[in-house]
């Protein structure tokens, strides 16, 4: 995806409550669990033949390859935990907020007489709920990142430069060169 959709993502992530399984065999075994059967559309996922699906799921073979392993953990990370994920993510949505930590450069259109040249600022700013709840619909739209940006950049307008409209009145914020972007919720 991009930036913003990829911290989204990790933040969901990140939410989980118990540890994924630790072999290779049952993390093969989640996924063919949550493909409901089909190991076809596990090896599918993984990039990998039906028969070393199999193979996993007998116990033939234990240990994978590095970049099998590493494709493996991140497909059941994919789907861990949905309905933790999902609570988590309501409950940001309705009444937490979520917090944004960003290095990216911020320009400015204001009024006549100020600097709006861009520069490099770190930022780690609370967004209300109504602003995760705005990121986490158009992500589920899926919104392309620039849109995901401007809402961030919207979010950031309002509750870090207008610090909730008690200043910098007619600004309006570009959010541009993002270094980085993590979100917490």
């Amino acid at each position: 995806m991009g930036i913003i959709g990829d911290s989204l993502d990790k933040a969901a992530i990140a939410t989980a409550t118990r540890p994924i399984p630790k072999s290779a065999g049952a993390q093969i075994r989640f996924l063919v669990k949550h493909e409901k059967g089909s190991t076809r559309t596990a090896a599918l996922r993984l990039g990998i033949s039906q028969r070393t699906v199999e193979r996993y799921l007998k116990g033939q073979i234990r240990t994978p390859r590095p970049e099998l392993a590493a494709t493996l953990e991140a497909e059941v990370r994919k789907d861990w935990q949905p309905r933790v994920r999902e609570r988590a993510r309501k409950q940001a949505a309705t009444s937490t907020g979520i917090v944004i930590e960003t290095r990216a450069r911020f320009g400015f259109t204001a009024a006549p007489g100020t600097t709006d040249d861009g520069r490099i600022r770190r930022i780690t700013q609370h967004l209300p709920p109504q602003d995760a709840a705005w990121l986490f619909d158009a992500q589920a739209a899926g919104a392309s990142e620039q849109q995901l940006q401007n809402i961030a950049a919207e979010g950031l307008q309002e509750q870090y430069f207008k610090d909730g409209g008690r200043r910098a009145d007619g600004i309006v914020v570009e959010f541009t060169d993002i270094d980085y972007v993590e979100l917490d919720y």
